[in-house]
């Protein structure tokens, strides 16, 4: 666990910034996968864990939600669209082979959902900025004060084979609705982050990269 901006620390795995958490003053933000439960509790053994606040409901983000929920007897947060997924009453979307295969190796337990987040909701120092298109209920957290996104799988900062660092859109195997995603990447560009925190690769401080990244984007 190492710090990457004021108040806020990675939590990652092997290999580095593959699947990626982040522990926001007193909220976790995402929870990898099943096989990170017990490596999540100990890393935060000595910190107060208030929220677990999910970007998405995936396999390798929803992980570990119920363990650390559990052991820590705080609530679940995640948006209203993607609330059947981690409840265990619906299956994640989008339905694709490849995404029924990860959940088979990596998803761990359905989980009570204590909170429903929508557009504008505060979560701790950040707010909540709906960004669908990778799963229905997509969020990004938005930090005001020195403008640092958790965007989730939004984008990707690596490339999820090789692990060579670069901004890449989501996989289309993983991702319910390609088109609606590709707005969301533009509405976090419209944000002007300073810092951009990913659910894979490592942190983005070059603002230029983005910019370049959504100038070469197909049109909606």
């Amino acid at each position: 666990m190492r710090p990457v901006a004021e108040n806020v620390w990675q939590i990652d795995g092997f290999p580095p910034n593959a699947i990626n958490a982040y522990l926001a003053g007193d909220v976790l933000i995402d929870a990898g996968t099943r096989w990170d439960r017990k490596r999540f509790v100990k890393l935060l053994a000595d910190r107060r864990v208030a929220l677990v606040a999910l970007t998405h409901v995936h396999p390798d983000h929803q992980g570990a939600a119920h363990e650390v929920c559990t052991h820590f007897g705080c609530p679940l947060a995640c948006h209203e669209l993607d609330r059947a997924a981690m409840e265990g009453r619906e299956p994640m979307h989008p339905r694709s082979r490849a995404l029924r295969c990860s959940s088979w190796i990596w998803a761990g337990p359905p989980h009570p959902v204590a909170r429903s987040i929508r557009e504008g909701d505060e979560v701790g120092d950040f707010h909540v900025v709906e960004a669908p298109g990778h799963t229905p209920g997509h969020v990004i957290y938005f930090r005001e004060f020195d403008r640092l996104a958790i965007v989730g799988d939004v984008l990707n900062h690596m490339n999820l084979i090789t692990t060579v660092t670069g901004l890449h859109e989501p996989p289309r195997f993983f991702t319910h609705d390609q088109t609606e995603n590709r707005r969301s990447i533009r509405k976090l560009a419209a944000l002007r982050p300073a810092k951009v925190l990913f659910g894979h690769g490592p942190p983005l401080v070059e603002s230029a990269e983005l910019d370049a990244f959504i100038a070469a984007m197909p049109p909606d």
